[in-house]
């Protein structure tokens, strides 16, 4: 069936989507590229799956990556692109992050949903100035508030945190290694 109007060229579905995630201005979900389309929301999964596969598979040709985060996608460019996208628009270089706020990083992504006194518990220092430096490069935001005591704000990641990381999603992080792999390491060696 042919559902190209005038002089419009046929396209496959998933050329379709993958111009909608270009043209999108953020992170949308597969019901938003369903009513565009007017197509039921399992075809849109299915063509979002081949989209996610075609660009792993030629990760190395494309520079573009599509993110999953939260049940939205995006279309973003590939992370190693970045010193040639920074020296094309004039920007500077990215500004490095100290190790406490890669400790909040890690602390938030591996927990996907943390409050700040949960932070501090496992840092064992207070992580107020960290948590607002981090707010304010839009690498983590504030998702709510938990069902606890005093009803602390919840942080969670951001699509850009994925993108400075060169993340398609959290699943694409490293496994967490706990204080019993460290001591089986140990008895290992």
């Amino acid at each position: 069936m042919d559902n190209t109007t005038g002089s419009e060229t046929p396209l496959s579905l998933t050329a379709r989507i993958e111009a909608l995630l270009f043209i999108a201005p953020g992170a949308v979900s597969a019901f938003q590229l369903a009513a565009a389309l007017d197509l039921p929301v399992q075809e849109i999964e299915a063509s979002l799956k081949e989209l996610e596969a075609s660009y792993r598979q030629l990760r190395t040709e494309r520079g573009l990556r599509l993110q999953r985060y939260q049940g939205k996608f995006q279309l973003t460019t590939a992370s190693e692109a970045a010193p040639v996208i920074e020296r094309f628009l004039g920007l500077e270089s990215s500004s490095r992050l100290s190790r406490a706020a890669l400790e909040a990083l890690a602390i938030i992504a591996y927990q996907e949903l943390v409050t700040r006194p949960k932070i501090d518990a496992i840092r064992g220092v207070n992580s107020d100035g960290v948590l607002k430096s981090l707010l304010s490069k839009g690498l983590i935001q504030e998702v709510g508030r938990a069902e606890a005591p005093g009803r602390p704000i919840l942080y969670s990641i951001t699509t850009d945190f994925l993108q400075s990381f060169g993340l398609d999603s959290l699943a694409d992080l490293p496994p967490l290694v706990t204080d019993g792999d460290i001591e089986t390491m140990a008895t290992l060696e």
